[in-house]
């Protein structure tokens, strides 16, 4: 069982480039056993109100790191909320090595996830809502898709998490390896090599995440200023979760029960999760599609602006009553 650390200040992190957008209203709120999950949310800057985005963000991330990308939803007439998963950001730790990212078990996050819209989101912020999130967070996001109750009217994704890069065809040894060693007691322990704020030494020249410097370099600068939002690398429990949880979802019958209609952009040079793995879950999902954005790297919302146009592009033409951009979604689609 892991020894839980205490949680993090609920208030948010500015710095003078990337300052806290206006009219947060931030705190946290109780899990079921006993942590405390960081949240934010905020109202929209635009005069016509047309429901709110739900924000998720991937493994490591933290709500500072999508100040730009609230900014965004703002104007376009969204009220934005969101939320640091348990064991990152602002939100409490489940090991008392705080740069440990460890959960015992996806289902912790479906649980958390449900507190949050059942307790923050849905009696504050107005409906329709609508769900964008990114890689770990997207991956997560589709576990409660196919629930008979699910909030949201449409997803959008942003490189999800349905399989991992690197490990694609290894995955069924790495996951008996992580199940293994779980059950030998290491599960609490890092991968092997993994280390404690990996982000220090971690230069921009052939990042994996993202082509541009100044969004990097921005990121950094958050984490120099609130070095407790960071986390180093995961646990070997939290691989042998995160390789079940895959496992999940790529069963036929999970793909089946999904109904919610779904939005899947990849990045065209992610290093970080597997693209054939995208295609064939979006193939295989009714009321899903993809498209992929070639040039970029993992973290589109972070990336470059011509890159991160054609997101919002496609996002303006999925997402009803988004105007900012021109709503041709054939304009940001290009097949794999």
């Amino acid at each position: 069982m892991a020894t839980k650390a205490p949680s993090l200040s609920a208030e948010l992190a500015g710095i003078t480039r990337n300052p806290v957008p206006g009219g947060a209203i931030c705190g946290t709120f109780p899990t079921r056993d006993g942590l405390q999950i960081r949240y934010a949310r905020w109202d929209t800057t635009a005069e016509r109100r047309i429901g709110t985005v739900c924000l998720f963000h991937g493994r490591t991330e933290f709500i500072e790191k999508y100040f730009e990308t609230i900014g965004d939803l703002r104007r376009r007439g969204f009220a934005v909320a969101t939320m640091d998963w348990r064991g990152q950001g602002g939100s409490s730790r489940m090991l008392r090595n705080r740069s440990k990212g460890h959960v015992e078990n996806f289902a912790q996050f479906d649980d958390d996830v449900r507190r949050f819209m059942s307790g923050i989101v849905l009696p504050d912020c107005p409906p329709p809502y609508y769900c964008l999130a990114h890689s770990m967070g997207g991956h997560l996001v589709l576990r409660l898709a196919q629930t008979k109750v699910c909030w949201w009217d449409r997803i959008v994704l942003t490189a999800p998490m349905i399989d991992f890069a690197q490990t694609e065809k290894r995955k069924g040894g790495i996951g008996a390896a992580a199940e293994a060693l779980t059950l030998l007691g290491f599960g609490d322990s890092f991968i092997p090599g993994g280390k404690d704020k990996l982000w220090e030494r971690a230069p921009f020249e052939g990042n994996p995440l993202t082509s541009d410097r100044l969004r990097y370099e921005r990121a950094q600068d958050v984490l120099r200023a609130a070095p407790e939002l960071g986390i180093g690398a995961p646990t070997i429990g939290w691989v042998q979760a995160a390789c079940a949880s895959i496992a999940t979802l790529a069963s036929t019958a999970f793909m089946e029960s999904i109904r919610v209609p779904t939005l899947m952009l990849a990045a065209g040079n992610d290093q970080i999760v597997s693209n054939a793995a995208m295609e064939r879950f979006a193939s295989r999902v009714k009321n899903c599609r993809l498209i992929v954005i070639p040039g970029a790297h993992h973290e589109i919302l972070m990336e470059r602006d011509q890159l991160r146009g054609q997101f919002w592009a496609a996002f303006d033409a999925y997402i009803p009553g988004s105007t900012l951009l021109p709503r041709r979604l054939e304009q940001a689609e290009i097949a794999l």
